[in-house]
């Protein structure tokens, strides 16, 4: 590996950043000034460069809009009391980034690729890196095949880029979910378990149609019989029932989330009773019917933890607990965020600083 990569940067001709109000920003509707980009074509990735956020020119034959062959994966960068930028957990997507590029017939990013675009791009946008309470910097890293030819087949060019926009909260207020028992998102030996843009665009309809109803998001649940909770739109899931804590196991159909993963993490670090197993609808719903479920709440990137305050099935609706009663999850979500912003020790080594 060599020390430094020779990466091309053309700065843009003046800051968009005079015109953003940090106070008020919506999720993914303000981008930074600059991406990062690489090409891949021959064999070798090449052609590092760092150049103004603007649209950009691809191919209409690209199978990336054809066929969906396109990867990504989300991080959050935040500022610490110091003004320094701290990284939360990149190598995690890192290796999920080339776990679904594997599924995708996609070539393997090398890691130096991944972290010095990654870095050198928020050294140049650091003032980006917003400093309100309940703000952040979200990180969409991408690949996508960048052929012109129509067909079905391994693509020969890619393009991987990183793209940056400054955050507030995903969810304003705890969310409303359905449990969905007809439409699916992932089946066994699919792609469920990649970050790829053909798994999301499917599940748009069927939230669409529980947004009409009065809900915020589904629950979704396997793909054979619908017996068992998987994931929610935007995020893994978790419940507390009889003082442990419970959430699907990993497999093919569920997304192996980083936030999930930190969650898990910190609650044995606890003491917590921890379970990744199946975990049946009936018994949820039982368990809410009886007052054994305590919490039920998502954990993502975008959201960190989101609060679930009613969950829908079968045209019942069943309210949960009150957020404010809620001792692991309010715990939890306070917990990482301190080690993000560097308030709390780094104990487990997630944090990378620029």
């Amino acid at each position: 590996m060599i020390d430094t990569l020779n990466i091309d940067i053309k700065k843009i001709a003046e800051s968009k950043i005079s015109q953003i109000d940090f106070n008020n920003i919506q999720f993914g509707k303000t981008y930074s000034d600059h991406m990062f980009t690489a090409e891949y074509e021959n064999g070798e990735w090449k052609n590092l460069r760092i150049e103004p956020y603007e649209p950009m020119r691809i191919s209409p034959a690209s199978p990336a809009l054809h066929y969906g062959i396109s990867i990504f994966e989300g991080l959050k960068a935040y500022k610490d009391s110091e003004g320094k930028i701290n990284i939360f957990r990149a190598d995690k997507n890192y290796e999920r980034l080339n776990i679904s590029a594997n599924r995708m017939c996609m070539p393997q990013l090398p890691e130096q690729i991944f972290f010095d675009g990654l870095h050198t791009l928020l050294e140049l946008d650091n003032k980006w890196v917003p400093d309100v309470p309940g703000t952040s910097l979200y990180i969409r890293p991408f690949i996508f095949s960048n052929d012109d030819y129509i067909g079905i087949r391994p693509s020969e060019r890619f393009k991987f880029m990183i793209i940056t926009c400054p955050v507030g909260a995903y969810y304003a207020k705890p969310v409303k979910v359905k449990i969905e028992d007809h439409f699916v998102r992932a089946v066994e030996g699919g792609s469920g378990y990649c970050k790829t843009g053909c798994n999301y665009g499917p599940a748009i309809y069927p939230a669409k149609l529980a947004q009409q109803k009065g809900y915020d998001q589904l629950i979704w649940t396997d793909g054979k019989e619908h017996k068992y909770i998987e994931e929610s739109g935007t995020m893994n899931i978790m419940f507390v029932i009889d003082g442990k804590l419970v959430t699907p196991a990993l497999g093919d159909t569920i997304l192996n989330g980083i936030t999930r993963d930190s969650v898990l993490n910190v609650a044995r670090d606890w003491g917590m009773d921890v379970e990744e197993r199946k975990v049946p609808v009936t018994e949820v719903i039982a368990a809410i019917k009886e007052g054994r479920l305590t919490e039920a709440f998502g954990a993502g990137t975008a959201a960190t933890i989101a609060q679930i305050e009613l969950i829908g099935y079968k045209g019942e609706d069943f309210q949960l607990p009150a957020v404010e009663t809620r001792e692991f999850s309010n715990k939890v979500l306070k917990e990482l965020d301190g080690i993000k912003l560097g308030q709390i020790e780094d104990r487990f080594g997630w944090v990378s600083k620029i």
